[in-house]
């Protein structure tokens, strides 16, 4: 028997959830949101994603209000793409299979260290911030190439070599 497409017999959040995230590419075009990215062009190159599949993702997270796609530029018409409040609840997810993945699946640590902006702590294995205890909401974190951080050289990679503020535009964002 055949495994079918979708989940659509299964009574169950998580799957709805998966229906929408868990397709290739989708949770690394979030992830990418997050650290900024916000222009098709600057997704493609760093993700070295297919046009066409990429098009359909960015699609599917609009319609579904994960993402909300702005026109920054009339002629010719261009557009940018910025996490609504819907896909700014995903950071939780997203930061914990990211950690999962540096703990188990890499042997050089992770790509990526995540702090609290207000106090330069490291953030704790759930998000947290261990100095001061709380939860640590995406807005405040700043981003920072970590040991298994990659030698790619497109413009996302390249700008990400530099502390980063989660949901600041990479390159300056008309927004």
């Amino acid at each position: 028997m055949a495994l079918g497409k979708d989940y659509a017999g299964q009574d169950c959040s998580l799957a709805r959830a998966l229906e929408l995230v868990g397709e290739r590419w989708t949770l690394l075009v979030v992830r990418d949101a997050f650290y900024g990215v916000r222009r098709y062009s600057d997704f493609l190159a760093h993700l070295d994603i297919p046009r066409a599949v990429l098009a359909e993702r960015l699609q599917a997270l609009t319609a579904a209000g994960v993402l909300d796609k702005r026109r920054y530029q009339h002629a010719p018409p261009r557009d940018e793409y910025v996490l609504t409040e819907i896909g700014r609840e995903l950071w939780p997810a997203l930061r914990a299979l990211s950690s999962w993945g540096a703990r188990h699946l890499s042997d050089t640590g992770p790509s990526r260290v995540f702090s609290h902006v207000h106090c330069g702590t490291p953030l704790g294995r759930f998000g947290e911030c261990p100095s001061c205890g709380d939860p640590v909401p995406p807005q405040d974190v700043e981003v920072r190439p970590g040991p298994g951080a990659g030698t790619r050289d497109d413009p996302v990679s390249r700008a990400l070599r530099q502390p980063h503020r989660l949901l600041e535009p990479l390159f300056g964002a008309p927004s």
